[in-house]
């Protein structure tokens, strides 16, 4: 993808010296959604950043004045299947609306509190209205995390329902899998043009 730049930010591809700071951030998971991210050696983290550097579902957020990794943005369009091939035809039942687009972020905890995820995401949020067409962005938020869900209406997204005992990613200690209640948030163009609009 282009590089998006903003005042403090780079958003770009991921690249070889984006695994010790990927590390930093994947090796202890703050949330269980990336549990099944969590890495442990420098070596995955390298294995990590080379199949990311050919992807452009996910982004990496960087310090403009650095090009240190402070976390990263993740996304796709609606239907899509990352793993699947890109060439073969989709199942004609399967669901395709390629103007709607899943987003989601995993930040470095040692840089909250600086506004950087939302800066980067607003500039993600833009280049996807602007620049790829999208009509509706929505993202799935578990209902414990609360600093996600605060960014999400920062962002101006509406939270349109609660989606309960939506998904497992972790189990419980007697081994059963353990159930979130996920929250969905959204936004339209028209909305995010009618926000700006005002905002100006």
């Amino acid at each position: 993808m282009q590089n998006i730049v903003t005042d403090r930010l780079i958003l770009r591809n991921f690249a070889a010296t984006d695994a010790a700071g990927l590390l930093e951030y994947t090796a202890n998971p703050r949330v269980n959604c990336f549990m099944d991210h969590q890495m442990s050696t420098l070596e995955e983290a390298v294995a990590e950043v080379e199949k990311r550097s050919k992807d452009d579902s996910h982004i990496a957020v960087c310090l403009k004045d650095s090009n240190e990794i402070i976390g990263e943005l993740f996304g796709m369009t609606e239907g899509h299947d990352p793993d699947s091939d890109s060439d073969s035809k989709s199942n004609s039942d399967s669901k395709s609306d390629p103007d709607t687009y899943s987003v989601g972020w995993n930040f470095n905890g040692r840089f909250e509190g600086k506004g950087y995820a939302s800066e980067s995401a607003r500039a993600f949020m833009e280049y996807l209205f602007m620049e790829q067409g999208i009509r509706r962005i929505y993202a799935y938020v578990e209902d414990d995390n609360f600093r996600s869900q605060k960014l999400c209406e920062k962002l101006g997204m509406r939270r349109e329902g609660l989606f309960l005992e939506f998904i497992s990613f972790v189990k419980n200690e007697d081994g059963t899998p353990k159930y979130e209640n996920t929250y969905q948030y959204a936004i339209l163009k028209k909305e995010w043009l009618a926000q700006h609009a005002t905002a100006k």
